[in-house]
């Protein structure tokens, strides 16, 4: 498709349009005579869209546009400026573009344009190609779950396929074979939605030129690419403009990528994912645009529209509401996908997610390679982000180069979070041991509950004597929130719980407090401890999210609430966040062994550890026990006994997770 142009049979109008529009965006622009210290990957499109257009159209127009920025690329000695030029991502951008300009309108040039232009890009593939040879086991080149490594090897790639460069592509494509092959099969990507939409759709881009140059049909290999739509359609916020913002996150507005989507539901069939490229290639388009703090940005994703559009992919809006994604320990449920829709999203997982832990770890001991570098990925195991009322609620900080648990919905001990962070990189040289994880996972469709267990005690310095540090986060069908936490130590400690939000919370007669974003609201209280000292407190956060730019800056401000136990080796937080308020309120349940919270006609009962749940009415050996949810069945979690009002419901030998009867 890209090498030839040729997008699948069919009408695209609106993809013609947006490719047409786009070709013509910059007419009014000065291109540029002397590198700026900032980023040039824009300067790429701002060629090859007009390039397509006019090879679709004809307009000479278009072509004389193509050249304007193609004669400012090549006479630029180097690409890139302030962070290793030449052998970083706006060479790898730039090699991409300028290749598929120089293959669709090069023989259309005049001939001193054309020469100059394959000259250029010769010099900077072999640039690349030896930098990548050089630094093998060390930067981007090996660095196979990240979107430098994606970029650089697809521009590599797509020179090396137009010039014939048979050593650049075969370098490129053996690297592409060991990324299929280690990326996780579940699709999710631990660098965050954001640097999903900037990274993924190049090894889209790699994919299809190996199969259109060399008939090597990938697209099957290894998972990650078949399933990584549902990981991203479940990052998305109700309403589909906002993303879920874990990792390194600019904004809540640059996660779409229509062009991805639209490759993705024609390769797999996924009517989805091209009812969400319809959507964010029309609704959604410019306020993403005039919103979304990447660049270029999805405006220039025009020419990819255009080629990778299937119109014999029928659309489906989406309907499906929990999903878990295992390597990244991610869970995600919500009530539905209309605006007022309520969203949790918890996660849990190693440095990078399982799989990258696993095999970097196999790759330092048996190659003295670092192949993980996970700089996005924060210390968040354990948080959570909470979506309603077409508002964030409980927020994630975004973007920021010192990383701090204490910046996320978790939890401090002695005021401490995570070991070794409050750095860019809180991943690097830490012991593999030092890992977190999910357990305990029930998403059920039917009735709506969610439930996960994040252990996260291995996180802290080991000098705190942390025994334990478990997360169990439930989720009711009508999108009410029950946390609780349950923390050990050799020692006592102070242990604070943390939530962020976008405004200070406001302390109710109750003693609850009152979250609000707009019009939207939510109502937390917490019954434990039951003497705890409690604080709300702006904490500011500062980012420098690309190192093209060095100059640039975005800051915010987050609004903590602090609430942290008396001194004590055993702490327990038991919390519900209701949002809306709800007709009823939240009640903790008198239990015998366990910890209950009901909210009339929904009731959450929680023995993650003892595993021995005894109420009133319930008696369990389960880890949780979930009542209601409009006239369902119980759920349990981990279970081998369930009574319920004297009626055994279930007595099996090994544990079990789902509906009971």
């Amino acid at each position: 498709m890209l090498l030839s142009a040729t997008p699948p049979p069919g009408p695209r109008l609106a993809q013609e349009v947006r490719l047409y529009e786009e070709a013509a965006r910059h007419r009014g622009l000065t291109p540029p005579r002397t590198h700026p210290l900032a980023s040039i990957t824009w300067l790429g499109p701002a060629a090859s869209n007009p390039a397509l257009a006019y090879r679709v159209g004809g307009d000479p127009a278009h072509l004389a546009e193509s050249r304007r920025w193609i004669e400012a690329a090549v006479r630029l000695p180097h690409w890139g400026k302030a962070h290793m030029p030449d052998h970083d991502l706006d060479a790898g951008w730039l090699l991409h573009h300028l290749s598929l300009a120089y293959r669709w309108i090069g023989d259309d040039l005049p001939d001193g344009v054309r020469a100059l232009l394959r000259y250029k890009l010769l010099l900077q593939g072999r640039r690349m190609y030896e930098f990548a040879v050089a630094s093998e086991g060390g930067w981007w080149s090996s660095s196979y779950w990240q979107n430098h490594n994606w970029i650089c090897y697809a521009g590599l790639a797509t020179a090396g396929y137009v010039l014939g460069k048979e050593e650049w592509t075969d370098r490129a494509k053996d690297n592409l074979g060991t990324v299929l092959d280690l990326m996780p099969e579940d699709g999710s990507h631990a660098e965050g939605v954001v640097y999903w939409r900037y990274g993924v759709p190049f090894l889209a881009i790699h994919l299809d030129l190996l199969q259109e140059a060399e008939g090597i049909d990938w697209w099957g290999r290894g998972g990650f690419l078949s399933r990584t739509f549902r990981y991203r359609l479940h990052q998305t916020a109700p309403g589909f403009a906002f993303n879920v913002d874990h990792g390194d996150c600019h904004d809540r507005r640059s996660g779409h990528s229509a062009g991805l989507y639209y490759r993705l539901a024609a390769q797999y069939g996924i009517p989805e994912a091209q009812w969400m490229g319809d959507l964010a290639s029309g609704e959604l388009l410019w306020q993403e645009a005039a919103e979304s703090g990447v660049r270029p940005g999805i405006l220039p994703e025009a020419y990819l529209e255009y080629l990778w559009y299937d119109p014999s992919v029928a659309g489906a809006r989406p309907t499906e509401t929990r999903a878990f994604f295992p390597d990244l320990g991610l869970l995600a449920a919500r009530t539905g996908w209309d605006d007022d829709a309520t969203l949790v999203s918890f996660k849990a997982s190693p440095g990078g997610g399982h799989q990258a832990w696993e095999t970097s770890a196999k790759h330092r001991a048996e190659r003295g390679w670092e192949t993980l570098n996970q700089g996005h990925h924060h210390p968040d195991s354990g948080s959570f982000v909470l979506v309603s009322q077409g508002a964030f609620l409980a927020v994630d900080e975004g973007y920021s180069n010192r990383k701090r648990a204490a910046h996320h919905n978790l939890l401090l001990v002695d005021g401490q979070g995570y070991a070794d962070e409050d750095r860019y990189h809180v991943y690097k040289d830490i012991p593999y041991e030092r890992q977190a994880r999910q357990r305990d996972v029930l998403a059920a469709p039917d009735c709506g509950w969610a439930h996960a267990t994040a252990e996260i005690a291995a996180m802290y310095d080991p000098g705190l004597g942390v025994r334990r540090l478990d997360r169990t986060l439930v989720f009711t069908p009508s999108g009410r929130l029950v946390l609780l936490d349950l923390a050990e130590a050799d020692t006592e400690r102070e242990w604070t719980f943390l939530l962020q939000t976008d405004r200070p919370t406001e302390p109710q007669p109750d003693g609850s407090r009152l979250i609000r974003s707009g019009a939207a609201s939510a109502l937390v209280r917490q019954f434990a401890p039951l003497d705890g000292s409690v604080v709300s407190e702006a904490t500011e956060v500062e980012a420098n999210p690309t190192s093209s730019t060095p100059e640039l800056r975005l800051t915010r401000t987050l609004h903590t609430l602090r609430s942290t136990t008396a001194r004590t080796s055993n702490g327990l937080f038991l919390t519900a966040i209701t949002p809306g308020g709800g007709p009823v309120a939240a009640e903790r349940v008198v239990c015998a062994e366990g910890e209950g919270i009901t909210f009339g006609e929904e009731t959450v009962l929680l023995s993650p550890v003892a595993r021995r749940i005894r109420t009133a009415a319930v008696s369990a050996d389960a880890a949780a026990v979930l009542l209601g949810g409009d006239g369902c069945a119980p759920y349990v979690v981990a279970a081998t006994r369930l009574e319920l009002d004297g009626r055994v419901l279930l007595d099996v030998p090994e544990p079990y997770t789902g509906k009971v009867g």
